[in-house]
């Protein structure tokens, strides 16, 4: 029996003519429309209940949507407001009159929580030089123009903030407007003069002021933005083989201190460390993740933790803290940041084990579940669970990250944070950033857009992304419009070609023009990237039936013998670190290199090849522009016409300009149309500097 007082009572007295006895649903409330509406801000993440990340220095657009009823002159500020509350108002540009669409740009000088809005007013000032412009000329309403424009000068000349000299001007154009000794046509020009105009643009006559809502805008360091990082494991670096022992002795910090000028030198920012804890005995896994480690097998770093102790603690092996210390110590002298590993995980002989079972998840047979990626099994790691106890794990992985802190850590990689929860990574990364704001967090996420989005969303700085699997034209341009546009609002993208875990099959089969295109890429569509250890010398050979090298580093030693492949080395030439090294020293010489939201993508002909530019003015006011053109098959050298979007470039059709190819020091005259011929014959990659005339 249906009760008479349910909705679905409700609707059916309605239908049938009878009389709702639930009352209607009532409407949310809405932001009121102000008297000039002010439409459709961007960017705005999540309806501004988050901020817009930026970088100092950073220059990137806002616009919304402005009109008004009827015909008078309608116009639109853009108010930044500093950390302190301190405003600044600058003029929008309509860019586009028949759409309302409004247009400025923000650039914050100093990191620090900002804010803006767009402010909607009527515009007497533009209103008066329309209507008096075809008016006057009509000789229509004559006398009537010229006097509400006499009045309107005088108005304007008494607005609080004019200088003595704007007074002055707007006081003359008032009196010549209402100077009826002269023609009509001297009066108008009195206050259509160029002086006036630029008067009237720098302090407005501003009615019926209209402000949107105010929307964070969360400000970081450059390195938030920009930097070239170099992934190790510290063990192997100065690892080396006792041929009379038969064991393997690992690298510490003081022997991989001795690899960083070499880093250094490539023009890396970053040194980033894989996990430096104690690793974990119980299932410890072997030499290709096999799961019969031998005695002297040194376990995947990624198993956290030991009697040697967890989290806050260092293997052994490595050195002491004093030993950690040094070596950021000296990355630090070296101009370079240390990054290191946070994986929220635990081997079974972790101390957390036994002081707190309540972090892990135990199964209904009384184990403790060890983590898993179908059809992957890694029994040697048990993930942390969050829900039993959230106010302990909070607190412990919070102690954790001030131990590193201390200890000169301000990056942090974080390992697979698509497994913990999302309002956990939220608090961490607010609460670390009140006393340490320049501590940046890179998200190792492979994982759906909508996770990978969300962690961006709520506060880390960089994501890593779907770059390796990315290869064909249309899905990189697609995939990097993406992340150029809206998503650059608050998600950061790390390009890698490879990963101790990802070797793709482009990388696998794709020779030395595979390796060298993808870094190239990687280091110029987007600001941030990196490379993993060994990719001077392609290790491109893949465990059978895997996507990651053979001998993985992962769960053994590896002892590059770098020195061969130096000068005198008896492989020298056979490393791609000049190559890398001028690839960093091109991004440090470009400022346009360092930004993400100027690309643009230029059209080829043929579809195996991908042209992009980025362009940034310069304080100076001169205009750095790189154009990358790149042959995307790495096993046929191919060749086609560039069609390039002039005006993308700040140029006119018609303009050519010299093409400075900056990888093999070659020039050409460009024009919009250029033949290009790139291969594995010769470079895969023009990389050209715009030498303007």
């Amino acid at each position: 029996m249906t009760n008479a007082s349910s909705p679905a009572a409700a609707s059916l007295d309605s239908a049938s003519g009878g009389t709702a006895t639930t009352p209607p649903l009532s409407t949310p409330p809405q932001t009121p429309i102000g008297r000039i509406p002010v439409q459709n801000v961007e960017p705005v993440v999540d309806n501004g209940s988050r901020p817009a990340k930026s970088v100092v220095g950073e220059t990137f657009p806002v616009s919304a949507t402005v009109f008004r009823e009827g015909h008078d002159a309608v116009n639109a500020s853009l108010v930044l407001t500093d950390p302190d509350g301190r405003e600044a108002v600058s003029a929008m540009v309509c860019a586009n009159p028949g759409l309302n669409h409004w247009v400025s740009e923000i650039t914050a000088d100093r990191p620090g929580l900002w804010h803006y809005r767009i402010e909607g007013w009527s515009d007497p000032y533009g209103t008066w030089v329309h209507d008096a412009t075809i008016k006057v000329a009509a000789g229509v309403d004559v006398e009537l123009m010229l006097t509400e424009g006499a009045l309107l000068m005088s108005r304007a000349a008494k607005q609080p903030g004019r200088s003595g000299t704007g007074r002055l001007l707007l006081d003359e154009a008032a009196a010549a407007l209402a100077d009826t000794g002269q023609t009509a046509e001297v009066r108008l020009n009195a206050g259509l003069s160029r002086e006036v105009h630029e008067e009237m643009a720098a302090l407005a006559l501003r009615d019926m002021v209209s402000p949107s809502l105010d929307y964070p805008l969360l400000v970081e360091r450059e390195r938030a933005l920009y930097g070239a990082w170099y992934e190790i494991f510290p063990r192997s670096e100065g690892c080396r083989y006792d041929s009379e022992t038969e064991q393997w002795v690992s690298g510490t910090f003081a022997t991989a201190a001795k690899r960083l000028p070499a880093i250094a030198a490539m023009g890396f920012d970053v040194v980033y460390l894989t996990p430096i804890h104690p690793i974990g005995r119980a299932a410890r896994k072997g030499p290709n993740n096999t799961l019969n480690a031998g005695p002297h097998d040194p376990g995947s770093p990624y198993a956290i933790g030991s009697p040697d102790g967890g989290h806050d603690a260092l293997h052994p092996d490595l050195g002491t803290f004093d030993d950690f210390d040094a070596f950021v110590a000296e990355a630090e002298r070296l101009g370079m940041e240390v990054a290191m590993d946070i994986a929220l995980q635990a081997s079974p002989d972790h101390p957390w084990v036994n002081s707190h079972p309540e972090f892990f998840t135990t199964r209904a047979d009384g184990t403790i579940a060890y983590a898993e990626n179908p059809p992957k099994k890694y029994q040697d790691i048990y993930p942390l669970n969050f829900d039993n106890d959230p106010a302990g794990a909070y607190a412990e992985v919070r102690r954790v990250i001030q131990v590193w802190i201390d200890h000169g850590v301000k990056i942090f990689r974080v390992d697979n944070p698509h497994t913990k929860p999302v309002e956990f990574w939220q608090w961490l990364i607010e609460d670390v950033a009140k006393d340490h704001p320049d501590v940046i967090w890179l998200a190792e996420a492979f994982t759906k857009p909508a996770m990978m989005h969300t962690l961006g969303k709520v506060g880390f700085q960089q994501s890593y992304t779907y770059y390796a699997w990315r290869n064909a034209r249309w899905e990189l341009q697609e995939y990097c419009t993406e992340l150029a546009g809206p998503a650059a609002t608050y998600m950061r993208p790390s390009f890698w070609p490879t990963t101790h875990d990802i070797l793709t099959p482009y990388m696998q089969f794709g020779g030395l023009a595979a390796w060298k295109l993808r870094a190239a890429l990687a280091a110029t569509l987007v600001p941030t990237y990196g490379i993993y250890a060994g990719y001077e010398l392609v290790e491109h050979v893949a465990r059978p039936g895997a996507e990651e090298q053979i001998d993985n580093e992962k769960y053994q030693f590896k002892d590059r013998r770098w020195a061969d492949y130096e000068k005198g080395g008896p492989k020298e030439g056979q490393s791609l670190a000049p190559y890398l090294t001028r690839i960093n020293e091109i991004r440090a010489a470009h400022p346009a290199l360092r930004w993400l939201r100027n690309l643009r993508f230029h059209h080829v002909d043929d579809d195996n090849i991908m042209c992009f530019s980025k362009s940034r003015v310069l304080s100076d006011g001169q205009i750095d522009t790189i154009i990358v053109v790149a042959n995307l098959d790495p096993h046929s050298t191919r060749s086609s016409m560039v069609r390039l979007n002039m005006p993308a470039l700040g140029m006119g059709y018609h303009d050519s300009f010299v093409a400075h190819d900056l990888i093999t020091d070659a020039t050409w005259q460009w024009w919009e149309h250029n033949y290009v011929r790139l291969g594995p014959e010769g470079e895969p990659v023009h990389i050209i500097h715009v030498r303007r005339s």
